[in-house]
Parts: C-alpha cells; sequence; structure tokens
C-alpha cells in the first residue's frame, strides 16, 4: 500500500507546473521563475521525488520520424481477469517494442493499448501475433489514431 501523499503547498503546485511543462527545464532557470535561490529550489525538487509525486521524467518522440508512421488504439477484452492473466498480460504486451502505452480499464474492454507501427501490414501483424493469438483474449478492436497530443498543463484535483 502507497502512503498518503503530503500536502503540497503552491510552491510545490508552481514547481510541478513549470516541470510538468518542460521536464529539462534547468534548476536555475525553474528557480528564477517561481522567485527563490537555486539550492531551496533544487531541496524542494528532490523532496518531491523521495516523497514519490515526482516519479521520474519523459521524452517527447517523434515517432513518424522513428518509423512509427501508424499509431493505434487496440481495444482487448479478456476471457479470463484473475490477477494473474491480467498481470501476465499487462507485462508481456508491454515488451513489444510496439507498445507506447497500456491502460487497464473498468468498462467493457479491459485494456487499450497505444501503438505505432511502420504500416498497415505491420499493424496486421502486430494484432494477430502480439494480441489476437494469445488464449486469454476473446475480443479485440484496433482504431488508427489520426493526431496524438499530450496536453502541457498540470491537472488541478
Amino acid at each position: 500500500m502507497k502512503p498518503a501523499p503530503r500536502t503540497l503547498d503552491n510552491t510545490d503546485i508552481e514547481i510541478l507546473s513549470w516541470l510538468f511543462r518542460d521536464a529539462r527545464i534547468s534548476n536555475k532557470d525553474l528557480a528564477q521563475h517561481i522567485g527563490m535561490s537555486p539550492s531551496s529550489c533544487l531541496e524542494r525538487v528532490k523532496r518531491l521525488q523521495t516523497d514519490g509525486i515526482i516519479e521520474g521524467s519523459s521524452l517527447m518522440l517523434n515517432f513518424s520520424a522513428l518509423g512509427g508512421h501508424l499509431q493505434a488504439m487496440v481495444s482487448v477484452r479478456l476471457s479470463n481477469h484473475n490477477r494473474q492473466t491480467v498481470d501476465q498480460f499487462q507485462q508481456d504486451v508491454l515488451q513489444q517494442p510496439e507498445v507506447i502505452g497500456l491502460f487497464h480499464m473498468g468498462g467493457e474492454d479491459d485494456f487499450l493499448v497505444h501503438i505505432t507501427v511502420s504500416d498497415t501490414t505491420h499493424l496486421r501483424d502486430f494484432v494477430l501475433d502480439a494480441i489476437t493469438a494469445r488464449a486469454e483474449v476473446n475480443h479485440v478492436e484496433t482504431a488508427l489514431v489520426y493526431d496524438y497530443q499530450v496536453s502541457r498543463r498540470l491537472p488541478s484535483f
């Protein structure tokens, strides 16, 4: 069980907001935007990391420039929902080089798999070989992604 998150103050929220927009911002620039010393700002960021609020940083890629000219969302329903089956499915699918993200969901579909592939033949082969060939999968639907954008604003709760 994860510990209850600590209460964040306005400075923590402002730090997170800037880092959410650009995780590569220098500590000096971050401190300047927030109006605090670089050493105090770095201490705050390290505490946010230690407390598990900042879990890492990520890199946005142009998948098309890397050969991933198509993106798709693959909806998957499993015939068996025990923990071992669900955990194994997640583990195996995340090992596939085409997979960008995996969402375990409630509702009609159990998983939504975000993938990138080179072309329609690659898409067909991925769906057949990595998804429908699995014994626990009983339904698959694939939808092409026309555009993919990510918010650069920190959500408010």
